[in-house]
């Protein structure tokens, strides 16, 4: 399953901001082989703190992609049957355009990067399309973040994408999902060595950047996971150390996820990312009517949802498939039971695998 590293130089790419990136970079993996036709291509998008090594081994973690349980031969994104891409989105650190890019002058951005979105995400992954030669998506297929970005190419670009499956998703970022994110990004600037996004060759932020992630992970899980999971269990030791070490279990698996992060991310990144996500909003342009983003649409939609992600729950896909109904998409719904909450949808579900692999099928 492995692919070669590939990175395509794209030219300039406007912004909604009024800026402008003069040299964009898209970094990306494919998966499978075009058809002649070029009809059988999949687009698989990430979630915030995701990659393009989406099926296959992560060059800096040596881990199994992120979806490889998903994307392979035979799985619901059949490698056989589909051309399956996946690219870093704008901003991010595994080779795309972001701020520890070189910048003018020959150094990082850092903080000099012009504030992005997710349009200009997807604008970025259209480029991507484009020099591929691929004119229509078979699929376009995301969950979280990935999600927000699958509903956004239905609504910029109707006409190139035959079937969208957003899970786990919604078409807005709540003002708690920004609480939480602002949370994250005042521990990285807290961070003395952040040195106002100029870090790049020294010490980097990691503190803050860990404390940022240890947050976020707890939205991913629910309490009925982490209670099974790790209860109020002490970790190695029988009794409380009247202390701030990691007493419990709970304690010591988020300091594991917070530092285990900061080997693979940038800091400056996931300030963009996240900005990039509080700002999200399909329904602003078109005077708060979500149904006007996907009026006219030929897309087929299926939208899944978790009864235990309290981080995007069910009311919010709900929401999205009212508005298709409105708009007269067509569209299919499911909320899927699990312990897991946000994160179910990166974990075994045969329930999900069925419906994605059979809802791709049929548009086939």
């Amino acid at each position: 399953m492995n692919a070669p590293p590939r990175t395509a130089s794209l030219g300039s790419l406007s912004l909604e901001s009024g800026a402008v990136l003069r040299q964009l970079q898209v970094a990306y993996e494919c998966y499978g082989t075009l058809d002649p036709d070029r009809s059988n291509a999949v687009l698989v998008c990430h979630a915030l703190t995701g990659d393009q090594y989406v099926a296959s081994t992560h060059p800096l973690t040596g881990k199994s992609g992120w979806w490889a349980r998903m994307v392979g031969p035979g799985r619901p994104i059949d490698t056989d049957r589909y051309f399956v891409i996946c690219s870093n989105v704008l901003g991010s650190c595994l080779g795309t355009t972001g701020p520890a890019s070189e910048g003018e002058g020959g150094t990082p951005w850092g903080m000099r990067f012009p504030v992005i979105t997710l349009a200009d995400m997807v604008r970025a992954q259209a480029k991507l399309i484009d020099h591929l030669g691929i004119e229509r998506l078979h699929a376009v297929v995301g969950g979280s973040m990935g999600g927000m970005q699958v509903l956004s190419w239905a609504a910029l670009y109707p006409d190139r994408v035959a079937s969208a499956v957003a899970i786990a998703t919604a078409a807005r970022h709540s003002a708690q999902n920004i609480a939480f994110h602002e949370v994250g990004r005042q521990a990285i600037l807290a961070d003395p060595n952040w040195n106002g996004g100029d870090y790049y060759g020294g010490e980097a932020p990691t503190a803050g950047l860990s404390v940022a992630r240890m947050a976020a992970h707890i939205t991913y899980l629910s309490e009925a996971g982490l209670t099974e999971k790790f209860g109020r269990r002490l970790q190695d030791r029988q009794a409380k150390s009247f202390g701030f070490d990691a007493d419990f279990q709970v304690e010591s698996y988020l300091r594991y996820q917070g530092l285990s992060f900061t080997s693979r991310f940038d800091a400056n990144s996931y300030l963009y990312i996240t900005r990039a996500m509080d700002y999200f909003d399909l329904a602003e342009a078109h005077d708060g009517q979500l149904a006007e983003a996907f009026r006219g649409t030929a897309t087929r939609f299926c939208i899944l949802s978790f009864d235990t992600d309290w981080l995007y729950p069910t009311a919010e896909a709900r929401r999205v498939v009212h508005a298709l109904n409105a708009a007269r998409a067509p569209v299919s719904f499911a909320e899927l039971s699990s312990p897991f909450g946000h994160d179910a949808f990166l974990l075994e579900s045969t329930e999900m695998d069925r419906i994605v692999g059979g809802f791709l099928r049929e548009g086939a």
